[in-house]
This record gives structure tokens, C-alpha cells and sequence, in this order.
């Protein structure tokens, strides 16, 4: 069997295709792979930035695979090291990720797209959350969508099934930015390496800072963030690359990013 994640890597940045025919449907085995492949980016220091896609023109992603389903794959079985698309449960992913979203992108591949940073569509791509219509919950849709876009705008996408296009999915804030088709990667690489060229440690602040913060008290984070109790924020705090930050702007250049 060929493998069914394709990746290309240009300096810092690493392209995850998602190739397997018809659908591009994920199965426990092709889950655990790209476990495998973002766990590998996370913690390969020479890659910043990475993209998510998937092979052709007609489907980014239709979610679990319900054939492999049929035949003995189990619902609650071994995803891999990130969880189901091996994006959405990943431990202390620091790096951004932009999902291009090229076509159909429903049920886990909706909640693969909402696990990245930021998502770009093609102009004819599609969504939903149909689990309803196959006896089953879009468990990581039920928890992350009501906390992005108005609560019963989640609810009516979660409890119908209904499919919406590129252009409702940006009204609500789902996606970032739409584009032809055909421009479609040329703009997330072009995103992805205007994101390459700034300050890693930055970025993993970031991440961490939000993620520490879905649930919890503003003053509480404020708190950890100014006693350097996230490893991040101490990482940076005590970095070459915050001293370049100020070297630079005193010197009226532009700065030289280590990640160190």
C-alpha cells in the first residue's frame, strides 16, 4: 500500500498532503501516520511553520473513513500519538499550522481544519458535521465550535448536519481567507513563509498562552505568564531572540531570528 500522507519540505516549512483516493477519508492506520508526521515537525527544530492539505481538486478531507468502518475499524481505536488526524490531540504543538482547504472538508476533516492555526479555502469548497446522519458525534466539533463562532450557529451546524459553503464558513469566522482555487497554495505557502521569517519562540508563546488560557481566568494567566510558569514564555524571556528583538530596533534593522 502506498503511503497515504505526501510531504514536501522548503526550508522551514513542511507541506502535509493527505492523498488517499477516492475521498481522502482517514483511517486508524493513515491517523496514526500523520501522528507521526506532526509529531515529527513539532519537534524537529529546523521546521517553523507547517501546511495541511489534501491531493486533488474535489476533497480536502470527508473525515472518518465509514468503509473502514464497515470492515473492523473501531470508532474509539488507536488514532495515534495526536488523535484522530493526528493534529487535534497533539501535546504541546508550538509551531503554527495553516489548513488549505481545497474542497469538501466535513465531519473529521472539519475538525481536522479547526485543530490548525489559521484556514485558508479554496472558493468551492464545502463544509458540514453530518456524524448525525451516520449514528455518531463530532465529538471535537461539539467542544471546539460553540467556543468560536455564535452558540447556535454550533449547535444548528451540529444538530442538522447541514453543508455551507466557503463563504458562510468566513462570515462566521471559520475561515480566514478564501481564493480561487488554482492560487490556492501559492497563498498558504505565501502565508506560511511570511510566518517562517518571524520569531519561533514568539509563536510557541503564543500557542501556549491560548491554549492555557480557553479556560481559565484572564488574571490567572497574567499571573503564570509574569512568574514564567509556562516553559514557552520562560524559554523566551531568557532567549538570544528577545535581545535580537531590541538589538534590531535600536539599530534600525531587521532582526535575525536563532529560536534560541
Amino acid at each position: 500500500m502506498t503511503n497515504p500522507i505526501k510531504t514536501r519540505r522548503e526550508g522551514a516549512i513542511l507541506e502535509v498532503t493527505l492523498d488517499r483516493p477516492k475521498a481522502n477519508a482517514i483511517d486508524l492506520a493513515t491517523s496514526r501516520i500523520m501522528g507521526d508526521v506532526f509529531a515529527n515537525f513539532r519537534d524537529d527544530p529546523d521546521l517553523r511553520v507547517a501546511i495541511v492539505t489534501g491531493a486533488g481538486a474535489k476533497f480536502f478531507c470527508p473525515g472518518w473513513d465509514l468503509k473502514a468502518a464497515n470492515d473492523g475499524d473501531a470508532v474509539d481505536g488507536d488514532y495515534g500519538i495526536g488523535g484522530f488526524g493526528g493534529l487535534q490531540e497533539l501535546r504541546a504543538m508550538n509551531k503554527p499550522v495553516i489548513a488549505a482547504v481545497n474542497g469538501i472538508c466535513c465531519g473529521g476533516g472539519l475538525e481536522l481544519a479547526l485543530s490548525a492555526d489559521i484556514i485558508l479555502a479554496a472558493d468551492h469548497a464545502s463544509f458540514a458535521l453530518p456524524e448525525i446522519r451516520s449514528g455518531t458525534v463530532a465529538d471535537a466539533a461539539s467542544v471546539k465550535l460553540p467556543k468560536r463562532i455564535p452558540y447556535h450557529i454550533a449547535m444548528e451546524l451540529l444538530l442538522t448536519g447541514r453543508w455551507f459553503d466557503a463563504t458562510e464558513a468566513q462570515g462566521w469566522g471559520i475561515v480566514n481567507h478564501i481564493y480561487p482555487a488554482d492560487t490556492l497554495m501559492d497563498q498558504a505557502w505565501d502565508m506560511a513563509r511570511l510566518i517562517a521569517s518571524g520569531p519561533p519562540l514568539v509563536y510557541a508563546a503564543i500557542k501556549e498562552i491560548v491554549r492555557d488560557a480557553e479556560d481559565a481566568k484572564f488574571q490567572d494567566v497574567m499571573n503564570r505568564i509574569t512568574k514564567r510558569q509556562l516553559p514557552t514564555v520562560d524559554k523566551l524571556y531568557a532567549s538570544e531572540d528577545q535581545l535580537e528583538g531590541a538589538r534590531a530596533f535600536a539599530e534600525k534593522r531587521d532582526p535575525v531570528w536563532k529560536g534560541k
